[in-house]
C-alpha cells in the first residue's frame, strides 16, 4: 500500500511546505503550520491541483491553441432575477463561473440565494447544497418567504465528495452551496473550516463548475474585520466575490462587488429586507434622499458615482468645541485619513480654524463612500456646521479638493448634474471642468476653481 503523502499547511495564509517550520516564510508568523494529508492524484487530473488531491478525476484543455483561434462568441449569461443581484456580477451569471457572497451573520445571504434558487428553479435545473440548516428548516424559511418550491433539488450534505457525486448525477445548471466553511473533504486532515478544508474545497467545486459549465454560488463567512474567513487564495480561485453588507438595525443591505471577472467591481446593489425576503430597490437616491422637512445646519446631498450609475446621499457633520487636548475626527461611511487632509486644506486655503473643535461625519443611509467626489461636499457641511448656518435644501456638489485647494474635476459630473435634476434640485456647485454648456432646465450650475470660490458660492 503507498504511503500517504502530507504537506504542511500555514493556518493564516495558506502557504504550503514540504517540510514542518517554526515560522511561516509568507507570513512570518509562528507555529501556524499543521500538518495536511494529501490523496495521490488521479491518473488524468493536474499534478499538484486542490482537485488531484481531493481525488476528483478530470482536467481542463490540455490542448496548446493559438489566442487568436479563440471563439470570441460572448457566453449567454443567466438571470438571477434581481435586477441589482445582475447589476453587480456585470449582467447576469456566467456558465462556468464560480461566484462568492460573503457577508455578516443575518445579513441575508442565505435569504438572497434561497429566493434566487427558487425563482431559477422554475426554469433551470438548480441543486441547493445546505451544511448549516436542515431541509426542514430551509423549507420553513422558504415557506414564509412565499417562494415556489416546486423544482428547487435539496441536498443537506458537508461532504464534498457527496456532493460532487450527487451534482453529476442530477447535473445541474446552477449548484448553490452554503456554506464553504461547512464544507470537508475526506482526505484532508482538519476540521470543516480550517484554511487547508476551506481551501481544497473551494479548488475541487470551483473545477467541477468549470469543467461542467455549471454556475457555482458559495456562501463564505465573515471575520469580524469584515474580510472573508478562510484563506486569502479563496479570494483568486473564484471569479466574482461579492460582499453582502447591512447592520441590524437597518432595513437596506448594500451588495458590493470586491472582484469580477465578467464586470465592474465597483457596482452597487440596494435591498430592502422585507417581511417576505430581499426586495429589490430600483431607485436608491430616493431612500437616501428621506431628508427632515427642518432645515439643520450640517447637511448637504452629494453625488457620488457607484459602478455605472449617480448615486445622490446626504452627508451630515457636526462640530463641537473639543474639552480634549487631541480633538476627535469620527467619519463613518468616509475615510477618517482623508477627513484629516481635507480640514488641514480648509485651514490653509479657507481660513477657517478647526483644530479646537471635535469633528464628527456620517454618510445617511450606511453607505460607504470610498471616491473622492464627496470632498467637496464634505468641507462645505464642515463649513455649515462651524458656522451654525444651515445650507439650502435644494443645493448639491460634489468635486475633488486637492492640496492646494483647487476643485479638481469627476468623472461623469454632466451625468451627476442631471440626476439630482432629476429628483428636484435647483443649484449644483461643481468643478468648472465638470459644468455643461448647458445646465439642465430648472437647474442653476455653479462652477468653481478653487475652495475659495465654493465658499463664496455659499
Amino acid at each position: 500500500m503507498a504511503k500517504a503523502k502530507s504537506a504542511f499547511v500555514c493556518t493564516e495564509c495558506g502557504a504550503e511546505y514540504r517540510k514542518w517550520q517554526g515560522q511561516c516564510s509568507s507570513c512570518l508568523e509562528w507555529n501556524t503550520l499543521s500538518e495536511v494529508r494529501l490523496a495521490a492524484a488521479r491518473p488524468g487530473a493536474a499534478a499538484g491541483s486542490g482537485a488531484g488531491r481531493a481525488g476528483y478525476a478530470g482536467g481542463l484543455s490540455k490542448e496548446v491553441v493559438d489566442l487568436g483561434s479563440v471563439d470570441l462568441t460572448e457566453v449567454p449569461r443567466l438571470s438571477s432575477t434581481f435586477g441589482e443581484f445582475d447589476r453587480v456580477l456585470g449582467g447576469g451569471l456566467v456558465p462556468g463561473s464560480a461566484v462568492l457572497l460573503g457577508g455578516n451573520p443575518g445579513a441575508g445571504k442565505s435569504t438572497l440565494l434561497l429566493q434566487t434558487a427558487c425563482k431559477l428553479a422554475q426554469t433551470r435545473r438548480v441543486l441547493y447544497v445546505t451544511g448549516e440548516e436542515s431541509l426542514s428548516q430551509v423549507a420553513m424559511r422558504a415557506h414564509r418567504l412565499q417562494l415556489p418550491t416546486q423544482g428547487l433539488k435539496m441536498l443537506a450534505e458537508t461532504s464534498v465528495e457527496t456532493v460532487l457525486a450527487v451534482a453529476e448525477r442530477e447535473s445541474p445548471e446552477i449548484l448553490v452551496i452554503d456554506s464553504i466553511q461547512t464544507m470537508h473533504l475526506e482526505d484532508i486532515a482538519s476540521a470543516p473550516g480550517g484554511v487547508a478544508q476551506v481551501r481544497e474545497s473551494a479548488a475541487v467545486l470551483t473545477r467541477f463548475a468549470k469543467q461542467s459549465n455549471t454556475v457555482l454560488l458559495l456562501v463564505g463567512h465573515v471575520t469580524k474585520d469584515g474580510t472573508l474567513a478562510g484563506p486569502k487564495v479563496l479570494e483568486h480561485m473564484i471569479d466574482a466575490s461579492l460582499l453582502l453588507e447591512g447592520g441590524a438595525d437597518s432595513r437596506f443591505r448594500t451588495l458590493r462587488g470586491q472582484k469580477n471577472r465578467f464586470g465592474a467591481v465597483n457596482e452597487l446593489g440596494v435591498f430592502a429586507m422585507l417581511e417576505h425576503g430581499l426586495k429589490e430597490v430600483k431607485n436608491p437616491s430616493a431612500i437616501f434622499l428621506s431628508r427632515s422637512e427642518e432645515q439643520a445646519a450640517g447637511s448637504l446631498v452629494m453625488v457620488v458615482w457607484e459602478g455605472t450609475r449617480p448615486l445622490l446621499v446626504e452627508v451630515q457633520a457636526l462640530l463641537d468645541e473639543s474639552a480634549l487636548g487631541n480633538p476627535r475626527r469620527v467619519a463613518v461611511g468616509l475615510d477618517q485619513n482623508r477627513l484629516a487632509m481635507l480640514l488641514a486644506v480648509l485651514h490653509r486655503h479657507g481660513g477657517l480654524f478647526t483644530g479646537d473643535q471635535d469633528v464628527f461625519l456620517n454618510v445617511v443611509g450606511g453607505v460607504k463612500v470610498l471616491e473622492t467626489s464627496a470632498d467637496l461636499a464634505v468641507l462645505l457641511a464642515v463649513v455649515s456646521s462651524l458656522q451654525n448656518r444651515s445650507l439650502p435644501r435644494e443645493l448639491v456638489a460634489f468635486g475633488e479638493v486637492g492640496l492646494s485647494g483647487e476643485i479638481r474635476p469627476v468623472p461623469s459630473g454632466q451625468e451627476r448634474i442631471v440626476e439630482a435634476a432629476k429628483h428636484g434640485f435647483t443649484r449644483a456647485i461643481v468643478p468648472r471642468a465638470n459644468a455643461p454648456k448647458r445646465a439642465p432646465e430648472g437647474m442653476e450650475v455653479v462652477a468653481v476653481d478653487k475652495l475659495a470660490d465654493a465658499l463664496e458660492a455659499l
